[in-house]
């Protein structure tokens, strides 16, 4: 065994655990991370990894301690929370943005889970029912992993190169997420009734189901103007989250 040591850190993650089987290590609600060594850092400089976007993915496959952890199946707001804590050890809690044409300091210490509704989680099972209610067309959707966004980047990808001035990333995620329509899983159906049929305001009621049982972080600050308006502001992240110096 080495004699060298690396300190670890245990991650809490959004969804407590709730929606993964039993038979997975993320069902305890929590994951074991390192602490960025420099190896982690050739992974940021990559050059391959920065031009294919998978360069902060590849971060965190690296710092998790459970190599029985399927990165894949990682729910996007669990795999925020890991991004986020790794930031955090890694370089400290303050993250320079500019917004406004104005450098801002934000505190990542002091960002907090979404609120959400854990009952509604309690059966395990990643999938919730809606009901639209323009169309009061009866669907059930999921919420993303990381396997589900891998294959949404890549359904677009392919979109744009058959047309590039194709922008179809809404109606693709709402495809991947939407699990049946008025009880078919049939994915042709889905497509369908996403491509055809789909009410804007039904879409946007769906959102709003989608967010309000989705477990995550917080990834906004307060921005508050000169005139004294105060906004919310998503988060930028980029490589240089994890490489302030970048």
């Amino acid at each position: 065994m080495s004699q060298f040591k690396i300190p670890t850190e245990t991650v809490e993650l959004p969804s407590k655990g709730l929606l993964y089987p039993e038979s997975s290590p993320l069902s305890k609600g929590t994951v074991e991370m390192k602490y960025m060594t420099a190896k982690e850092e050739d992974i940021l400089t990559n050059t391959n990894y920065i031009k294919q976007g998978t360069a902060i993915n590849k971060l965190l496959r690296s710092l998790l301690i459970d190599k029985k952890v399927n990165f894949s199946d990682l729910l996007i707001g669990d795999k925020n929370a890991i991004m986020l804590a790794a930031r955090i050890l890694s370089y400290g809690k303050d993250y320079k943005v500019t917004y406004n044409d104005e450098d801002i300091t934000v505190d990542l210490s002091t960002i907090q889970e979404k609120d959400v509704d854990l009952s509604q989680l309690q059966d395990k099972k990643n999938e919730f029912s809606f009901t639209l209610p323009k169309s009061q067309n009866i669907l059930t959707f999921k919420l993303l992993t990381q396997r589900d966004e891998d294959l949404i980047e890549k359904e677009i990808k392919g979109l744009q190169k058959i047309d590039k001035k194709a922008q179809p990333d809404v109606t693709t995620r709402l495809k991947h997420m939407i699990t049946s329509v008025n009880g078919s899983f049939e994915q042709k159906d889905i497509r369908e009734f996403v491509d055809n049929y789909l009410l804007a305001a039904d879409a946007r009621e769906l959102r709003k189901a989608y967010t309000k049982v989705n477990p995550d972080v917080n990834l906004v600050f307060n921005y508050e103007s000169e005139e004294g308006r105060e906004e919310e502001v998503s988060m930028p992240i980029g490589l240089n989250f994890f490489w302030p110096d970048l």
